[in-house]
C-alpha cells in the first residue's frame, strides 16, 4: 500500500531514476540530495546495460534495492523498445518491496538539463517517420522546468510556436529537422544543442519534485506515454 510523503523524508529521500527512451541508457540515485550516475550512449544495447549500471549504483552507494523511496523512469516518448525496458525494469525492482514508481516524460527530463542555461526550451526528439516528439518549457521560480504546451508527435513543419522570448532548442528533432523547425518558429532562438539525449540526473531532479507532492503511483499502474495512437501498427524507421 502506498503512503504519502511526510515532512521528514522532504530532504532525505532516496530515489532511483532509470531513463532508456532514447540512443542513451542511464540511471542514477540520489541519497540525500547526493547523486551518482552511470550513462552510456549505446543504441539497441540498452536490455543488456541497464541492471548492470543499477547494480554497479547499489554497490558503490552501499543501498538495496527495498531502502528507496521511490523509482523513476523515463515514461517517453521515445523509442518504443526503450521506454517499455525502462518500464518493465522499474516495475520489476518496485513490485517485491512496494515501492511508488515516479513517471517522468523524457521530453520534460531533456529540458531541465539545459535548466542553467536558458528559462525557455524547445525540446525536438525525432521520433522517425519523418516526425519529432515536441514540447516547450519554462523554467519556474524553482528551477524546474514546466511544460506550457501539450506534448505532441508531429511533422516538424506542424509544431506548436510560441510568439514571444528567446527559445534555446534541445534534442536531436534539432539535428535531422533544424531547418523545417526554424521555418514555423515564430520567436528567437538563441542557440541549439542537437547532440544531446535525455538522462537519468534530469529525471531525479523531476522525480524528486513529484515525490515531495505525492505525484507517484503504485508499479502496477506504470505505463509508457508513446504519444502515437497505433504504435502497433506503424511500421517503424
Amino acid at each position: 500500500m502506498l503512503v504519502l510523503v511526510t515532512n521528514d523524508k522532504k530532504y532525505n529521500m532516496k530515489i532511483l531514476a532509470i531513463e532508456t527512451a532514447t540512443e542513451a541508457c542511464s540511471a542514477a540515485i540520489s541519497i540525500n540530495d547526493t547523486c551518482i550516475y552511470r550513462y552510456e550512449i549505446a543504441p539497441r544495447k540498452h536490455s543488456e546495460l541497464i541492471l548492470p549500471m543499477i547494480d554497479s549504483l547499489l554497490n558503490e552507494a552501499n543501498i538495496k534495492i527495498n531502502s528507496f523511496d521511490g523509482i523513476a523512469f523515463g515514461r517517453g516518448p521515445g523509442a518504443f523498445t526503450g521506454v517499455r525496458i525502462a518500464i518493465s525494469v522499474a516495475q520489476g525492482l518496485a513490485c517485491p518491496h512496494d515501492i511508488p514508481l515516479i513517471p517522468i516524460s523524457t521530453l520534460a527530463a531533456l529540458a531541465q538539463q539545459y535548466s542553467k542555461e536558458n528559462n525557455y526550451i524547445a525540446t525536438a526528439i525525432d521520433a522517425r517517420m519523418n516526425e519529432i516528439y515536441w514540447g516547450l518549457y519554462k523554467k519556474s521560480n524553482k528551477n524546474i522546468m514546466k511544460a506550457i504546451i501539450k506534448e505532441k508527435v508531429c511533422l516538424p513543419q506542424d509544431i506548436t510556436s510560441p510568439s514571444k522570448n528567446n527559445w534555446l532548442g534541445v534534442g536531436s528533432g534539432w539535428q535531422n529537422y533544424s531547418e523545417e523547425i526554424k521555418s514555423k518558429f515564430k520567436s528567437n532562438i538563441i542557440g541549439i544543442k542537437n547532440d544531446t539525449y535525455p538522462d537519468a540526473k534530469s529525471i531525479l531532479e523531476l522525480a524528486k519534485i513529484d515525490y515531495q507532492e505525492s505525484k507517484f503511483i503504485s508499479p502496477e499502474k506504470a505505463s509508457p506515454v508513446y504519444l502515437r495512437d497505433n504504435v502497433a501498427t506503424k511500421k517503424r524507421g
